[in-house]
């Protein structure tokens, strides 16, 4: 490791001495376990609020009431791991009832609400007066711009900090499948340098700092380097935490990363209508197949169609949680396939340090 140390990433009151946000991984991958180690070595901690309550025995009958409750509870316990660190929560758009969970994770006191999948336009009226700070995830300039726009007219107010996803990140994507065949990140970096050129217009503009992190095919300290001298403030880093002994996920989750060939991470196409990045296994080869049947719907995303989607994408999901590998959907990042053992959170923080 290099000598010189990263600076850290200010959002406001908040400093992390490490520039580094944990990614959000839902069902079940990134919770207050992953967390609370991430925010104690001096990053910021991210739980998921996908399907976050998967364990509890009320949550099939009752889904979103016992998301919104088991919010609260991973915020606390991750808190009383974090030893006064950074907690946030990452929250879909495209989530029903996702005023309900924005409004669970303030309550629950999250220092921090990352929120993609769709364009978070509502968030600051769902917030209020809330001292949680804000931050919109973008693709693109026009996405950065629409938001930037909207929130100034309608609310005055601008995002606390600003997260460029790239086209190499894991889960559900913001790109369209054919621009996922084929990455350029020779162009792809021309587009976060219009973002944060952008970005930082504003600020200078209404008087505000923002910081802008950049994620997506995050795996080492080199490649937050680069994104640094850009003028980045910081990177999300997730796959790379999901070999943890730390992280929330089994243990099989975990074997599957590091059983991974670069040939087995594909692009899939998700059942609520969204490109996706994962590995393929046999369950993935049978949902090519045809329809997979299952039970009933545990209201996760709004664009979902229960009668007419290929498999359940909350089941999947949860089977790769709790290691049903053979029934799972295993989202991961395009760099999974480097992950070759199990390492403690510590270990990455101080190589990023």
């Amino acid at each position: 490791m290099e000598d010189k140390k990263s600076r850290a990433l200010v959002i406001g009151e908040l400093k992390a001495e490490v520039p580094v946000i944990q990614g959000g991984m839902g069902v079940g991958i990134s919770l207050s376990g992953l967390a609370g180690a991430v925010a104690a070595q001096g990053g910021i901690g991210i739980i998921s609020t996908a399907q976050i309550g998967y364990r509890e025995a009320d949550f099939d009958e009752h889904p979103i009431e016992t998301n919104l409750r088991t919010i609260k509870q991973e915020i606390k316990k991750a808190r009383e791991i974090a030893d006064g660190g950074i907690i946030g929560v990452n929250i879909m758009v495209a989530t029903r009832e996702y005023e309900r969970y924005v409004k669970a994770a303030i309550e629950g006191g999250a220092d921090l609400i990352i929120s993609g999948a769709g364009l978070p336009m509502k968030l600051p009226e769902i917030a209020g007066e809330a001292k949680t700070k804000l931050a919109p995830i973008v693709s693109s300039l026009k996405s950065a711009e629409v938001i930037f726009k909207y929130w100034l007219k309608k609310y005055n107010r601008l995002p606390d900090l600003v997260v460029i996803e790239g086209p190499r990140a894991g889960g559900h994507l913001g790109f369209r499948m054919e621009e996922l065949a084929e990455i350029d990140d020779a162009a792809y970096d021309e587009e976060i340098k219009r973002i944060l050129d952008r970005v930082r217009e504003y600020g200078q503009q209404y008087e505000k700092e923002i910081p802008v992190v950049v994620a997506g095919g995050i795996y080492e300290r080199k490649d937050m380097e680069h994104y640094l001298e850009m003028g980045a403030a910081g990177v999300q880093v997730a796959t790379r935490f999901v070999t943890t002994y730390e992280c929330d996920a089994s243990p099989a989750y975990k074997q599957a990363y590091i059983n991974a060939e670069k040939d087995d991470i594909i692009i899939v196409k998700s059942p609520v209508g969204m490109p996706g990045r994962a590995i393929r296994n046999a369950f993935m080869e049978r949902a090519k197949e045809g329809r997979i049947p299952h039970g009933k719907c545990h209201l996760c995303i709004s664009t979902c169609k229960p009668a007419e989607t290929p498999y359940c994408i909350t089941d999947a999901l949860v089977n790769a949680a709790v290691g049903n590998l053979e029934q799972a959907l295993l989202f991961c990042g395009s760099n999974a396939y480097r992950a070759k053992k199990l390492e403690y959170v510590k270990d990455i923080m101080d190589e990023f340090r």
